[in-house]
């Protein structure tokens, strides 16, 4: 019987944390697109959620909930070193946490919300938070890690996602405080949480070298040099 070597074990852990973080990206990337237009496709009403988290109470339920617990067993899977694991083992606790708790249902679903749904809602917001921090950890420190260089390209997508993450959370935090509604049928939380979630995303799937994987295989090596 062959011996696995050591190195066929780190290349294929190399080629998992690849898969992880292309799956993460995938997802991250989608959700804010799919679930504005697959409610609007299945309802037959063209409109805008009132927020991401409110695809709860929308056709859509299935798929919110359904994407954030595929994010947040593939961050609990999620192994590269020590921080990596830890900060990944904290967002995907709170991923799911996000998806077993439903926010508080609107007036137009529930007149008057229980205590438990008031409670569940205080929780879901909390994780959210949560969630997002850590992420914006990961694309402003860790996949920055000196140790570990990418690209310069590369290393400013980071950068700029973790920004916008930074932010979008405030942004959602701001609004609330001053009851800004929004204009034009966009509310600054849907807003927020889509540009939050996409950009996540986006530094997922960059870290996980596929746009350079796809470059190489379709002999643009101009390409993939730009994102290595």
């Amino acid at each position: 019987m062959a011996v696995q070597t050591n190195a066929a074990v780190t290349d294929q852990d190399a080629t998992t944390v690849k898969r992880l973080r292309v799956g993460v990206g995938v997802v991250g990337l989608a959700l804010p697109v799919v679930l504005p237009i697959g409610n609007s496709i299945i309802s037959a009403h063209l409109g805008l959620l009132d927020s991401l988290s409110g695809s709860y109470y929308t056709h859509m339920r299935n798929v919110f909930v359904g994407g954030l617990c595929a994010i947040g067993v593939i961050l609990l899977c999620y192994r590269h070193n020590r921080r990596e694991d830890l900060w990944s083992s904290v967002a995907g606790f709170f991923a799911l946490v996000v998806a077993m708790c439903p926010m508080e249902p609107p007036a137009s679903v529930v007149a008057h919300a229980s205590t438990t749904q008031k409670v569940l809602g205080v929780v879901h917001t909390s994780a959210a938070a949560l969630v997002f921090a850590s992420l914006a950890v990961f694309c402003l420190r860790l996949f920055r890690d000196p140790a570990e260089p990418d690209g310069p390209l590369r290393q400013r997508v980071y950068l700029g996602c973790g920004i916008v993450i930074l932010l979008c959370i405030v942004g959602i935090v701001v609004t609330g405080l001053v009851h800004y509604a929004g204009s034009g049928g966009v509310t600054p939380v849907f807003a927020g949480e889509s540009i939050a979630v996409f950009a996540f995303g986006a530094a997922w799937f960059v870290k996980s070298d596929a746009i350079a994987d796809l470059a190489r295989a379709s002999g643009l090596t101009g390409v993939a040099a730009l994102w290595r």
